[in-house]
């Protein structure tokens, strides 16, 4: 039961910030401390550990800086720069970067992502929303693209 919640959640976040880049999408606010940044992570964690997922998991503040960052044992390194890319676009672009990969999967106009400098187009970056203001994002990496969307939308739920 509780996978199909997470998923219904995944599903809507990434709506929600997905249809946000043809729409209005939040102002951002104050960039997330690091308590926040540590009660996000810990829900991702949380997630990645409940389905033995070893991932790298990214917090950081409305300018893509690194606020947090937490390397599960046996992820792969390449992970660590992938997560923070995928944290860094969600919050500059304030979108999910699921909606840079699903334009540029569909071609055509959508190509012109690859022209987009800092745009990492591959699921699994959301933007942190607190009191209706984007104050940084989470990235993830290390297992498929739908998987690291699991782990970032529970840490995404933690935001508050």
């Amino acid at each position: 039961m509780k996978k199909i919640a997470v998923s219904t959640l995944v599903a809507a976040a990434m709506f929600a910030v997905a249809t946000g880049a043809h729409a209005q999408a939040p102002a951002y606010g104050p960039d997330i401390n690091l308590d926040n940044a540590k009660k996000v992570a810990a829900a991702a964690v949380g997630e990645a550990r409940k389905n033995s997922w070893n991932v790298v998991i990214a917090i950081v503040d409305t300018h893509g800086e690194l606020v947090y960052l937490e390397r599960l044992d046996n992820s792969q390194v390449a992970s660590i720069n992938i997560a923070q890319g995928k944290a860094r676009t969600a919050a500059r672009f304030k979108r999910a970067t699921k909606a840079f990969q699903d334009d540029l999967a569909g071609g055509g106009h959508g190509l012109r992502i690859l022209n987009l400098e800092g745009a990492v187009a591959v699921q699994g970056g959301l933007p942190l929303v607190m009191d209706g203001r984007i104050v940084g994002a989470i990235g993830v990496s290390g297992v498929t693209g739908d998987q690291d969307s699991i782990v970032a939308a529970a840490g995404v739920a933690a935001a508050k």
